[in-house]
C-alpha cells in the first residue's frame, strides 16, 4: 500500500532545534503494523543524535524511539496485533533476521540492525521516529502494552527501561543477596533503581552530590546513597557491591567506582560517553573485576519488562509535555532539570 503523508517535528542541522516537518511513510507490507503515535519518550540519546555526535546524520531528522501508539492498520500476514491494540516501538525497527544474534533473540546486536530514526529502511527511505503522527513498523519490532499499564507510563520503558532491565536480568532470581550500585539518577538510573528493587536487590544510588539523596531514598526507596565526591564515604563502601550499572552519558572517572566492586564484581556501561573513558587495570586484575557494556535490550526482553512492570505495579516518574514545548524540554534535559523523563503527548499536540 502506498505510503501516507504525516506530520512530525524534525531537526534540520546540528543546532538540534526542532520544527514542523511533513514526510511520507514507507509503503506498508504484509507483516507491517501502522500505528497512530500517542506518546513518545524523550531521551538524552535524541540530543546526541540530533547534534550528530554519535554518527553521521542525514537531515531532516525526526527523533523519538520510545513510541507508544494505537494500531490503525495491519498487513495481511500480521498475526500478533489487531486494530485498536496499544503497542510500543523502541530503538530498532529491523535487523537481518539470519545472523547468530537475530537467531538467539539478541537482534539489538545484529550488525545490520536498523534504528528507529536516523537510518535507512530496506527500501532506501529514511527512518523517522515517534515525534510524528504515525509510523509503519514490522510486527517483529512491535510489542504489546499490557492493559494495566497507562500508555504514557509505558513510553520510557521502551528504551531507558529495557536498557536497565536487560543487564540486570542476569542477577534476577539469584540464590544470594545482591548488592547493587546505580551510578547516575536520570532517566535510565531512576528506572534501574525501581527494577533492581523489584528484583529484591539491596540498592545503593551513587551520585556526585547530595542533592538527589531525598529523591533516591524516599521517592525511589533506594537502600543507601553514596556521594562519589566524599572520599570518606567512598572508602567506607569499598569492595561492597556485586555490580554497578553506569548510566552516566558523559565523561567521568572510572577508578573510584571500580574500587566499590567486590571481587568478581561487574561495572556495566549503558550510558554512552562522547569522549574516551580511562582507567588503570590493576584493580581489575587483582580483584577479578570486569567492565562490560549492554545495549538496550531485545524485543523479547522489552515485552518481558512491560509485563514485569505491570505485574509489580510499578510507576515511571514522568513529566508529560506537548510538542510545542519540546525545544524547551531538551534545554531542561541537558541541565538534568527533569524528574525523571519527559514524555511527549504526540496525539494531543498540534504538529502543524
Amino acid at each position: 500500500m502506498e505510503g501516507r503523508r504525516v506530520m512530525g517535528w524534525a531537526a534540520r542541522d546540528v543546532s538540534a532545534h526542532l520544527s514542523p516537518y511533513s514526510f511520507t511513510l514507507r509503503k506498508t507490507g504484509p507483516e507491517d503494523v501502522v500505528l497512530k503515535v500517542l506518546y513518545c519518550g524523550v531521551d538524552h540519546t535524541d540530543l546526541h543524535q540530533m547534534r550528530g555526535e554519535l554518527m553521521p546524520i542525514n537531515y531532516p531528522l525526526v527523533p523519538g524511539h520510545e513510541v507508544v501508539g494505537e494500531v490503525v492498520e495491519v498487513g495481511s500476514e500480521v498475526n500478533k496485533f489487531k486494530l485498536g491494540d496499544k503497542v510500543g516501538v523502541g530503538c530498532l525497527i529491523s535487523s537481518c533476521g539470519k545472523c547468530l544474534s537475530c537467531n538467539s533473540n539478541n537482534e539489538q546486536y545484529c550488525n545490520q540492525r536498523v534504528f528507529t530514526y536516523g537510518a535507512i529502511n530496506k527500501d532506501g527511505t529514511p527512518t523517522h521516529g515517534g515525534f510524528s503522527s504515525a509510523m509503519v513498523v514490522h510486527q517483529k519490532f512491535v510489542v504489546q502494552i499490557p492493559e494495566k499499564l497507562a500508555p504514557e507510563q509505558a513510553a520510557p520503558l521502551l528504551c531507558a527501561g529495557v536498557t536497565a532491565y536487560s543487564p540486570l536480568k542476569q542477577f534476577n532470581n539469584s540464590d544470594k543477596a545482591i548488592k547493587a550500585g546505580i551510578l547516575g539518577l536520570g532517566g535510565v538510573g531512576h528506572l534501574a533503581v525501581l527494577i533492581a528493587k523489584a528484583m529484591g536487590h539491596h540498592v545503593t544510588v551513587i551520585s556526585s552530590s547530595e542533592k538527589k539523596k531525598v529523591e533516591a531514598l524516599e521517592h525511589l526507596q533506594a537502600d543507601a546513597f553514596l556521594v562519589s565526591s566524599n572520599a570518606a564515604e567512598m572508602e567506607g563502601a569499598a569492595a561492597s557491591l556485586d555490580y554497578i550499572l553506569d548510566t552516566v552519558p558523559a565523561f567521568h572517572s572510572l577508578e573510584p567506582y571500580i574500587s566499590l566492586l567486590k571481587a568478581g564484581g561487574k561495572l556495566i556501561f549503558v550510558g554512552v560517553s562522547t569522549k574516551p573513558l580511562h582507567f588503570n587495570n590493576d584493580e581489575l586484575i587483582l580483584g577479578n573485576k570486569s567492565l562490560t557494556g549492554s545495549f538496550i535490550g531485545s524485543m523479547e526482553e522489552t515485552q518481558e519488562l512491560l509485563d514485569f512492570w505491570a505485574e509489580k505495579g510499578l510507576s515511571t516518574m514522568i513529566e508529560v509535555v506537548k510538542m510545542d514545548y519540546i525545544n524547551k524540554a531538551f534545554e531542561r534535559l541537558e541541565r538534568n532539570d527533569v524528574r525523571y523523563r519527559f514524555v511527549l503527548e504526540v496525539a494531543g499536540s498540534n504538529l502543524e
